[in-house]
């Protein structure tokens, strides 16, 4: 008997989307739609697009390999390239301090995008309300990833880990009813995936676990298991939890645990273990001379707890030898 949603699905046609940045993840998941049929537009750098419209899009890694021909999908520099048709789903993959501008570039170019429901695969917190100053918030949704992707060449990422399937959902109490078809076709794709009435939740524990392991991994260039290994980084790890939990709270938001102790419990018997010998983007980032996201993960746990007067000296302190990481990361490029 067919499956009555498989049906739906073919009756709507084959799924449109938008994949706005070409980094890890928005090829990650857009490999996912490619091969479970969807019809698939990439925005990326120009170095990005020359790459797949050579030899294509390639996935590798935890969930198998995947060989998108540069034929069975379209990639532009630029949304003013963009053929001008409307799309079910706009994918944001660019990073977090990204938003404001994509934000403002895809609201310049809505003769583009359509209606679509703007879906946000971006890391921290705060990247919903700088898409609510330009779209209606009834058609911005987050997705809450914790599958690791690292991209090795321009137009090729590998699935490093995965904790969890991805999970979509609405920040502005909107039903994820929208966004079925969408996560249907990313685990079609390959990598499971769920919609949900709790994102805030999601994304909170992610912060969690973000802000915890990510600076700490780029700080002391160490896999997450290390990080847990030792009293001293397992201290520091508890401590920035906690702070992040209090101004979480004093927010009025919340994440699936009560206490920060609960948290903690978990993080360590699974979490850490899923992912131990993962390397933070973070870390990722400052090698490769780049700005890090670290303003959208403990940046926000601090700006949050300033305007709850809760103190986050620990954050504080990562967040600083982040930012002179970057710096000094910056001063020694070469200048052109």
């Amino acid at each position: 008997m067919a499956n009555p949603m498989q049906s739906n699905d073919a009756a709507q046609g084959r799924i449109r989307v938008l994949v706005y940045g070409g980094g890890a993840v928005g090829l990650g998941i857009a490999s996912c739609l490619l091969h479970s049929g969807g019809d698939v537009d990439l925005v990326a750098r120009p170095q990005t697009v020359a790459a797949l419209e050579s030899e294509g899009l390639i996935r590798t890694g935890l969930f198998g390999r995947v060989h998108a021909a540069p034929d069975s999908f379209r990639c532009y520099s630029s949304l003013s390239q963009a053929r001008g048709d409307s799309y079910d789903y706009v994918l944001v993959c660019t990073k977090s301090f990204d938003s404001s501008a994509a934000a403002q570039d895809l609201a310049s170019h809505r003769d583009a995008i359509g209606r679509a429901h703007l879906v946000l695969f971006q890391n921290g917190w705060g990247n919903a309300e700088a898409f609510a100053v330009h779209f209606d918030t009834r058609h911005v949704f987050n997705a809450r990833v914790i599958t690791g992707f690292r991209r090795s060449r321009p137009n090729e990422v590998e699935v490093t880990v995965h904790a969890d399937s991805i999970h979509i959902g609405s920040l502005f109490s909107v039903h994820a009813a929208p966004v079925e078809r969408l996560c249907r076709a990313i685990d079609a794709g390959g990598i499971p995936c769920d919609t949900t009435d709790a994102i805030e939740k999601d994304l909170w524990a992610k912060m969690l676990y973000n802000c915890a392991l990510n600076p700490l991994g780029a700080i002391l260039h160490v896999p997450y298991g290390v990080l847990a290994e030792h009293t001293v980084t397992r201290d520091l790890i508890d401590r920035i939890v906690c702070e992040v939990f209090e101004a979480m709270t004093a927010g009025g938001y919340a994440t699936h645990w009560a206490r920060a102790e609960e948290f903690l419990a978990v993080f360590y018997d699974r979490l850490v273990p899923d992912t131990a010998a993962h390397e933070s983007s973070m870390l990722q980032d400052i090698t490769a001379g780049k700005r890090t996201e670290i303003d959208a993960m403990n940046g926000a746990v601090i700006r949050l707890g300033a305007e709850h007067d809760v103190e986050t000296p620990y954050n504080h302190s990562v967040y600083r030898l982040i930012k002179f990481l970057e710096d000094a990361s910056d001063a020694s490029r070469p200048k052109l």
